[in-house]
């Protein structure tokens, strides 16, 4: 089977979970990619010779908070030169490829794609839960706006997919047909890590300025916190700013006894999977992130903050041991479930062509 794949190029945490699906894809069916910026340049790595890269939407950020006027102006301006580049992949596709099926993590392209050639289109992704799942924590009035903007955004991207499979590390009901929840997606290299526990805090965020957090993060000399997000190797006292690299950061996210970061799906889904205790701060007007937290601490997992300020950080750290012994129940073994749902689906479609 022909498959085209198409992954955002918001963020990398899509990049990484379709990474690890296209991987397993790959053993018996023909794969194309097509991608974004970083998203792309790491999935071009991985799967040279069957990737494309087109041009993208993404968010505008001021002061570490999405910018709903500026990402619209963005776009705008942007529209006829992505459109130009995008016609043209679309073109090459159609010539070189012609794939039978869609697989969309909640990117436009390839569903357009699919719709306009009359071809079955699969959505995966995490972010179809906040339309096609009951939403059962409180939304306060401060997020109302934001969930009905990400509601309506989410609703009108991929609507009519032949299947929905929504990646969630919470349970709930789904209200919608042709939909069902799987496991977080998550990458060899962490299906693969030892859990261990030492004395250090890993933190990876960088919306925060690094003026502020390292005299927040001082403040508790006790504590050893180990900061990535801004690529840089110092020492501050108790803090110690780390470059990036791939093989140490995952030793010392295995070894963690706890961890600070944003709302990002991905690495929280991480986290849940090496049972670390988790303190996030979401970016601000990104309700999806918002939710993940406040998931996490409903279920008793760590603490969402509004920001990272002394008195919400003191409070995480003296319930860790609480944390830590309730995280312990939480279990993934492997990405087993969904491939062999996937797997399934597409024999289901093939049979009915």
């Amino acid at each position: 089977m022909k498959i085209l794949y198409g992954v955002p190029g918001e963020g990398m945490g899509h990049a990484t979970r379709a990474k690890v699906i296209l991987t397993h894809l790959a053993k018996t069916h023909e794969i194309r990619i097509v991608s974004s910026d970083r998203a792309y340049r790491f999935l071009q790595k991985a799967f040279p010779d069957q990737t494309y890269e087109i041009k993208g939407f993404h968010f505008s950020y001021k002061d570490g908070v999405v910018s709903r006027s500026k990402t619209s102006a963005d776009i705008i301006k942007h529209a006829p030169e992505n459109l130009i580049t995008n016609f043209k992949k679309y073109k090459d596709l159609q010539d070189d490829f012609k794939p039978n099926i869609v697989i969309s993590d909640f990117e436009s392209f390839t569903y357009i794609y699919a719709k306009y050639h009359k071809i079955p289109v699969i959505s995966i992704d995490n972010m179809q839960i906040i339309d096609r799942g009951k939403i059962d924590v409180k939304i306060p009035k401060s997020e109302k706006l934001n969930y009905k903007i990400a509601k309506a955004v989410v609703k009108a991207k991929l609507p009519q997919c032949n299947q929905y499979l929504i990646s969630s590390f919470f349970k709930t009901k789904i209200k919608k047909k042709n939909s069902c929840l799987v496991p977080p997606i998550i990458r060899k290299e962490i299906l693969d890590a030892k859990q261990e526990i030492k004395n250090h805090i890993l933190i990876y965020q960088s919306s925060c300025s690094e003026k502020r957090m390292i005299p927040l993060l001082n403040e508790f000399p006790k504590e050893d916190f180990l900061l990535y997000g801004f690529n840089k190797e110092e020492v501050h006292g108790n803090v110690s700013m780390k470059k990036f690299s791939e093989t140490e950061f995952i030793e010392n996210f295995r070894t963690a006894k706890a961890v600070f970061c944003n709302g990002g799906y991905s690495f929280i889904s991480e986290a849940l999977f090496l049972n670390k205790p988790i303190c996030t701060v979401p970016i601000k007007n990104q309700f999806e992130q918002y939710l993940n937290g406040a998931y996490i601490e409903k279920l008793g997992y760590g603490k969402m903050l509004i920001d990272f300020e002394t008195e919400g950080i003191q409070n995480f750290l003296n319930k860790l041991s609480e944390f830590q012994k309730k995280i312990r129940e939480y279990q993934q073994k492997d990405n087993l479930l969904l491939f062999t749902m996937l797997d399934s689906i597409l024999r289901d479609i093939t049979e009915i062509k």
